[in-house]
């Protein structure tokens, strides 16, 4: 700190005030010009009169100031943000900072004052760093700042006008401007949408060699399609919204001929699906309770559009009832099961026998309809053993289970199996006490999960996966026992409810799964599995490297595996064919937007503080010279930035000694008026 100094001034200060004291000026000045416009006799003695009155009024006095010098304030940021781990960005940076705050540290004139910012943030914002450091200090002693980084930077101002008071802004850059980089990013996208219809994004490819780049797509970790966009260019992306709630968009192009790195090749978006409404037709051969639990059940659920068809005779059986006492119409079969068939979600078979309704062509177009995509349930009783039973249709190509023709009639418990007790429709019952069913049709499984069995363990409930669709089949029609509470009862509504929803595949109820959770500092995995062991499993980082982790068993069929990250980007898990990703951080890092080095970003603001832009060597050598300029002027040139002398001080101790005494100012006023008074009498 310098030592204090004197200094003697002129020092104004008007008895009515500044406001009152402009005003009295004007006025005498319009006085003065009108008298001179008339030709008086003594324009210079009222002149001098008039002066000599605002002076007097100025309060004038000699001020004599002990002033303290205060530093000027200088700020150097260092840029420690993701990108700078490139190359040799981060060395040269480095090497660039040591000698920066050596020479400016030792300026006994300079308060110095240095920063480092987040690498963990998503994006660089020095700009608002810099305004933090220097939000306590007044604008009349900064001299400048100095950002050392690649000059990718994200919260710089709209207007580079409101970086003024903080300058001159310099910028040294570190990084091969020349070193190119291929990128891929979605630009914009909905947050949500309705499950089946379509989503719109914009997506976007960069390449410094240009021309078409392919793009894979993928949806939840299934198959991929590959788009080709032109580089630089906003490309709309159209994809089907698959199911409820999560849904993650993954894009990836292949490395490009010049990269820095391959995080940015691969990004994702996530979407949350949202059913409108399920459609349900439930299709009961024959008045029954059964029938009656489910249609209560499903038309209790607003969110569930149920059209419901009992089927009380054949149409070739003979009745002689007349048509107007007749509460019935035609079965529309036609009209539902090639018109309208792929509007229903979901379809419900319940105690249906083959009695010439619905026929065999119909049934094929359903077994498609499920290979397809669609869902289908079949609630088995008395008929599905007999001849007229459905596994003897067409639709025998969907089913799990095949009936042996045997229907057991003795009473007996619904048990979960070991799949049952690990599979996410059922596991949530295991441990309750569930009432007796009386009849059960015996069948043998041949595919699918078998998750309750019945009379001698044969299987009641059979889930199966066909094509892109899904099949129910549970062989007995007693589950309105349940609902009846008959001994006691049993969860029949939630397990209808739970069946229905993993039909139409909600994501939380697939029995076998990955899942990923890139949070923070840790990537989790977990993985849910009918069998007693886990495939084995590997994470792939967003630079592409693949990590193998063992898993750690925390219950029959659940295992889990965690790791340490330090990257943000996109992650991806793989086990057994089951995929799962996850983003840590953004969708889109700002970081990983482009990462090419760069002085077009900086320079508006540079210029707008009349500071400067340099690009150093890769050792952080070829440092501009750091000068000492005035208060106004360029603070740059070709090899040199400057930060300002602002010369601000604080006062120690401070006298003043009036320069026009009343009685001075007074005789002298008088004075002047009598000259003035004596010229006009002549």
């Amino acid at each position: 700190m310098e030592t204090a100094i004197n200094v003697t001034r002129l020092g104004l200060d008007p008895y009515l005030g500044w406001g009152a004291f402009y005003a009295l000026c004007a006025v005498m000045a319009l006085v003065w010009l009108t008298y001179l416009i008339n030709r008086g006799q003594a324009p210079l003695s009222r002149l001098l009169a008039i002066l000599l009155g605002l002076a007097a009024l100025s309060n004038p006095s000699i001020v004599e100031e002990e002033r303290d010098p205060l530093p000027s304030v200088a700020a150097v940021i260092l840029d420690r943000s993701e990108s700078m781990a490139f190359g040799t960005r981060q060395d040269a940076a480095e090497a660039a900072y040591q000698a920066v705050t050596a020479q400016l540290g030792a300026d006994p004139s300079l308060e110095l004052r240095v920063l480092e910012s987040d690498p963990k943030a998503d994006g660089t914002n020095l700009y608002t760093a810099l305004q933090g450091m220097m939000a306590d200090v007044s604008r009349d002693r900064v001299a400048g700042a100095i950002m050392i980084t690649d000059g990718q930077l994200h919260d710089l101002p709209a207007n580079p006008g409101e970086a003024g008071d903080l300058g001159p802004v310099h910028g040294l850059i570190v990084g091969n401007q020349d070193r190119g980089d291929r990128r891929v990013e979605i630009v914009e996208g909905p947050s949500f949408g309705i499950v089946g219809e379509n989503a719109e994004f914009i997506i976007r490819a960069d390449d410094p060699d240009g021309g078409e780049i392919p793009v894979d797509v993928s949806v939840n970790g299934g198959e991929t399609r590959t788009v080709f966009l032109i580089a630089g260019r906003d490309t709309p992306l159209t994809l089907e919204i698959e199911r409820r709630g999560e849904n993650v968009i993954v894009l990836e192009t292949p490395p490009g001929r010049e990269e820095l790195t391959l995080a940015n090749n691969r990004t994702a978006a996530s979407l949350s699906g949202v059913r409108d409404r399920l459609r349900v037709l439930l299709i009961t051969g024959r008045p029954n309770a059964a029938g009656r639990v489910w249609r209560d059940l499903l038309k209790s659920d607003p969110q569930v559009d149920l059209v419901h068809f009992t089927i009380l005779r054949p149409p070739l059986k003979t009745d002689v009832t007349p048509i107007e006492e007749l509460a019935l119409i035609n079965f529309p079969t036609e009209e539902l099961f090639e018109g309208k068939l792929g509007e229903f979600n979901l379809i419900i078979f319940d105690q249906y026998e083959r009695r010439g309704v619905i026929t065999q062509s119909y049934l094929a177009n359903m077994a498609r309809y499920v290979e397809d995509g669609g869902a289908l349930i079949i609630i088995a009783g008395e008929p599905f053993a007999s001849p007229a039973s459905l596994a003897r249709t067409p639709l025998a190509a969907v089913l799990p289970a095949v009936p042996n023709g045997e229907i057991d009639v003795e009473h007996f418990v619904p048990a979960l199996t070991d799949a049952g007790r690990r599979h996410t429709v059922t596991s949530p019952l295991d441990g309750q006490s569930w009432g007796g069913w009386m009849r059960a049709v015996g069948a043998r499984a041949e595919v699918g999960d078998v998750l309750m069995t019945g009379p001698d363990g044969g299987p009641l409930l059979v889930l199966d996966r066909v094509g892109d669709g899904r099949v129910g089949l549970l062989l007995s029609d007693q589950i309105w026992l349940w609902a009846r509470g008959h001994e006691g009862g049993g969860p029949f509504s939630e397990l209808i409810r739970r069946m229905v929803h993993w039909m139409m595949k909600e994501p939380e109820l697939e029995e076998r799964q990955l899942s990923l959770i890139a949070s923070g500092d840790i990537a989790t995995i977990r993985l849910r599995t009918l069998s007693d062991s886990a495939p084995d499993l590997t994470l792939e980082t967003p630079e592409g490297e693949i990590i193998a982790l063992n898993w750690t068993a925390q219950a029959p069929g659940l295992f889990e595996a965690s790791t340490s990250i330090e990257q943000l980007g996109l992650y991806r898990a793989e086990a057994g064919g089951l995929e799962a990703v996850a983003l840590n951080g953004p969708a889109n890092p700002k970081e990983y937007a482009d990462l090419q080095s760069s002085d077009r970003v900086l320079a508006p603001i540079a210029e707008a503080t009349r500071g400067g832009v340099f690009r150093i060597d890769a050792d952080g050598g070829s440092l501009p010279e750091i000068r000492r300029v005035g208060r106004n002027g360029s603070a740059a040139g070709g090899s040199w930035l400057g930060l300002r002398e602002r010369g601000a001080y604080v006062v120690r101790a401070s006298s003043s000694t009036p320069l026009l005494p009343g009685i001075a100012a007074a005789a002298a006023l008088i004075i002047f008026l009598l000259v003035a008074w004596r010229r006009e009498g002549r």
